[in-house]
């Protein structure tokens, strides 16, 4: 049982809070303006989108780090855990598993193609087609989730002041928009330190002020949690209709890192900055440990919020209207009594924002620039002004920021943010991992291949995404016994709990399935589908098609390829001489 009231009002932002949030703010900005003006001023599109290729291992690793564990990360697993249990954290086992793969597999092919755009590999692999599908794909599920990362921290400003949460939204959004097109990307890996600070503070505040709040302090969070069914994380049922389980976690979990790590033009932008291939990896190694020290931080945090509210849920006792709001209100209610720590928390769940946001403005720019304002002018014999490079991926950094601005006050029915986030991801995510594999992979690969095998996935998968009607989330149980009013509350809680579901097996198979599964199928289809069409299309149309380069496939094929091509031009020349010799 906790000691506060448990009857506090939300309150509103005082002066103190609104002095942080707006310092947090001037600094970010402050951050853009000064990568404006020193260093090579941004004469080259290399400086602004690559940073010339001088960052650090440290400061690349923390931008890595932050650079998908946005709001989304920081208000909804909190939420998932409050509701779900502990399961959810599974998920980061993914990245264990999927970073040796992207160390030795796949980043050394983009680091010795060190293009601006990961989607010039697929034109050289496949074809213009095939780059333009990606890299339209891509476009598409980064701006949906960049509506999403950018409507996160509204819910944060709505349940600490009561206010209508679009004005985050456009603040979150013009600051953001701001300092990533003046600073570019050296502007915004270095923000992204600062704003990785305010999000691991923003979340020892949670835990400080609930260990002050809590009897037993959180020594007694774990035993209440396990007490109540939060604790579980061996769930090894084979049904993938199961929202989560140890498989669909592990396994979807690894295949959301590919997709996040191995081909997206956010994070291989990231890793093309450092000074050389040993160097990325020693960033992207020493991102994991810090990404599983925020994401266990977040979701230990849900654990404080149910012990907080174990007797007096403030969703079911209507206080507040989702369960994403949950952390925001535990700043609003029980920070406020230390002037400048609600604004510190709201500081941080921006900070986590636009960290995520202003990386993906200056990648949605480079993709832009280099997929298709440049092939644009080729096409029409337009001489591209090179020295108006950096002036042109600013004007469509400011494109992009008003776009994904609209996107964010459709963000609003989506759903819960983590469903949404990986749910989108998946769909459009995995379809992407998987061309880009089937690629480095298979050799008789073709351009049909490609782009039919991954415009089947993108279609399933975002099918399944969008598909309704989808059977309700069972959550665990709540209590309101603690609340005022209980007895009417506990009827409202009880004739919604014990409503008769629909049986989820009346509902079509696809929309049953867990948002997990997305980014697994969607690779799988495009592998599958891919493969069998290359091999019918080669046979009729691909007869005589030019090998691929051995550089465009993962390091250890390239180099079997290698030997292959060496043995056969070496049995030719062999043969040729064979026949000279007898003339």
């Amino acid at each position: 049982m906790d000691k506060q009231s448990k009857d506090n009002d939300t309150s509103t932002l005082q002066w103190p809070d609104y002095l942080v949030i707006g310092l947090m703010l001037s600094i970010s900005t402050g951050i853009g303006i000064y990568y404006r003006f020193t260093g090579g001023r941004q004469r080259t599109a290399e400086e602004y989108f690559s940073a010339n290729r001088t960052m650090g291992v440290v400061p690349l690793s923390i931008a890595l780090m932050v650079s998908f564990m946005s709001a989304i990360t920081v208000l909804g697993i909190s939420a998932e855990t409050y509701i779900h249990g502990t399961q959810v954290t599974l998920l980061y086992l993914g990245g264990f598993f999927g970073t040796p793969i992207v160390l030795y597999l796949y980043l050394p092919v983009f680091m010795e193609l060190n293009t601006m755009s990961v989607y010039e590999y697929l034109e050289k692999r496949f074809g213009v087609g095939a780059r333009l599908l990606a890299s339209t794909a891509n476009f598409l599920q980064l701006l949906l989730y960049t509506g999403i990362v950018l409507f996160a921290p509204s819910l944060a400003l709505e349940a600490t002041t009561g206010l209508s949460g679009n004005m985050s939204i456009v603040l979150i959004g013009l600051i953001c928009t701001f300092y990533s097109t003046v600073g570019g990307i050296k502007a915004v890996l270095i923000t992204d330190v600062f704003q990785a600070v305010l999000i691991f503070t923003a979340l020892l505040c949670v835990l400080s002020i609930a260990a002050s709040d809590l009897d037993g302090g959180l020594s007694n969070v774990w035993s209440i949690a396990q007490e109540d069914g939060r604790i579980e994380f061996f769930d090894f049922r084979i049904d993938p209709t199961i929202r989560h389980t140890w498989w669909a976690l592990l396994i979807g979990g690894t295949t959301m890192f590919l997709s996040l790590y191995a081909v997206n033009q956010i994070q291989v932008q990231r890793l093309l900055t450092a000074k050389s291939l040993k160097s990325s990896q020693r960033a992207l190694i020493l991102s994991g440990p810090l990404t599983l020290l925020l994401g266990s931080l977040t979701a230990f945090c849900g654990l404080i919020l149910y012990a907080v509210y174990r007797n007096c849920d403030p969703v079911t006792s209507g206080k507040i209207s989702s369960f994403d709001k949950i952390m925001p209100y535990f700043a609003a209610e029980r920070m406020s009594r230390v002037p400048g720590v609600t604004g510190l928390f709201i500081s941080g769940v921006f900070s986590a924002s636009l960290s995520t946001i202003s990386a993906m403005l200056n990648s949605l720019a480079a993709v832009a620039l280099e997929d298709y304002v440049k092939p644009t002018c080729r096409k029409f014999s337009i001489e591209f002004p090179t020295e108006k490079a950096t002036l042109i991926g600013k004007f469509l950094a400011v494109a992009n920021g008003f776009t994904c601005l609209a996107v964010a006050f459709i963000a609003k029915s989506m759903g819960p943010l983590v469903e949404a986030a990986i749910g989108i991801s998946g769909a459009i995510g995995g379809p992407i991992l998987g061309i880009f594999t089937l690629g480095m992979v298979v050799e008789k690969a073709n351009q049909a291949g490609a782009i039919v095998g991954t415009s089947t996935a993108l279609i399933t998968c975002i099918w399944a995404v969008f598909g309704t009607p989808k059977p309700p989330t069972p959550n665990l149980p709540l209590s309101v016994e603690g609340c005022d009013n209980s007895t009417l509350l506990l009827y409202r809680q009880n004739t919604t709990l014990f409503e008769d579901p629909a049986d989820d097996s009346s509902y079509f198979y696809l929309y049953r399935i867990s948002y997990m599964w997305y980014n697994p199928l969607g690779l799988a289809i495009t592998l599958i589908v891919g493969y069998v069409t290359s091999l019918i299309t080669n046979k009729i149309f691909y007869k005589n098609a030019r090998e691929p380069e051995p550089n465009l496939f993962f390091p250890f094929l390239a180099a079997r390829i290698r030997r292959r091509r060496e043995d056969a031009q070496k049995t030719t020349n062999s043969q040729v001489f064979v026949l000279e010799n007898r003339k």
